[in-house]
């Protein structure tokens, strides 16, 4: 069995994107997520989650104990069955099996076989019940270090969908885009809770993999050149840690280069991690 993880981690991955959009936001026409009263721009949790799941799959070709429990078209009640077949347990609607020690075997089933569930945790209490995993590794919100305006696009389509509209007017269509944006995201890496869903050292070192390449396999018009940039990994020496997170984070600033021109690239800003700031007992590692 691999080793789990032994130590308090947090992480900085700051990636940028040029004409495109990072993350579309629903509520709003699909225009890139923004904070309305600072007009910075936000990417989702959720969304580079998922990017790091698509890398997963790709990287382990859905392998043994590196399957995706979240993914397009997946059933999640077909997902559960697969516990309670491997371990010749019949499920009742909406509950895990009384026997404590089996519904433990029913979600540790789980956490070993999906690298997002022991990852990111889920929860799994649907009519096959699965339980709740609360999962070690945590993402914040990224945030653009100056504040974004997106452009809405014009374009337009040369083909019709119908015969009848051959004789029309083009079709037009809209799409919005950032010009040119760089994203500050933050992560966390609870031991005792890796020590609860078995996330080990190989799964800690695919996470750091997918952060970094992740963008690679995730190319679409709609969101332009987007490029993981910097990655910054903080280790403890302890379980708990040795230095509250916001010390850690506020060791790293970034900043543009010049106030005369809008930034049009990662070269228009400077990254520095002030190492002598960093609390006794915590290691950097400087991944990208």
């Amino acid at each position: 069995m691999a080793k789990t993880i032994e130590n308090r981690y947090e992480f900085v991955l700051f990636f940028d994107v040029e004409n495109g959009n990072p993350n579309g936001d629903p509520d709003a026409g699909n225009m890139p997520r923004i904070d309305p009263e600072t007009s910075f721009g936000l990417v989702s949790d959720v969304c580079i989650k998922r990017k790091i799941r698509n890398y997963v799959a790709l990287a382990k070709e859905d392998k043994d104990s590196y399957k995706i429990y979240v993914q397009e078209k997946a059933v999640l009640n077909n997902q559960h069955k697969k516990a309670y077949e491997y371990l010749k347990i019949e499920p009742e609607p909406k509950k895990l099996p009384k026997d404590i020690v089996q519904a433990e075997a029913i979600t540790q089933f789980m956490c070993k076989n999906f690298y997002d569930i022991r990852t990111f945790g889920a929860v799994m209490t649907t009519e096959v019940n699965c339980g709740q995993v609360r999962g070690p590794v945590q993402l914040s919100f990224s945030r653009s270090l100056d504040p974004i305006v997106p452009q809405e696009i014009t374009v337009t389509r040369m083909a019709v969908t119908n015969e009848k509209d051959l004789e029309k007017e083009r079709t037009m269509g809209r799409k919005h885009i950032v010009n040119y944006a760089l994203y500050r995201l933050e992560g966390f890496i609870s031991a005792p809770l890796a020590q609860q869903t078995g996330f080990s050292e190989e799964d800690l070192n695919l996470l750091w993999e997918a952060l970094i390449n992740m963008f690679d396999h995730d190319r679409s018009a709609a969101r332009g050149k987007m490029s993981s940039r910097k990655l910054f990994a903080f280790k403890h020496e302890s379980k708990l840690g040795n230095a509250p997170a916001n010390k850690i984070f506020d060791c790293i600033t970034a900043a543009k280069v010049s106030e005369l021109k809008p930034p049009r690239a990662f070269a228009d800003y400077k990254i520095e991690l002030n190492s002598a700031a960093i609390p006794q007992g915590v290691e950097v590692l400087e991944l990208l």
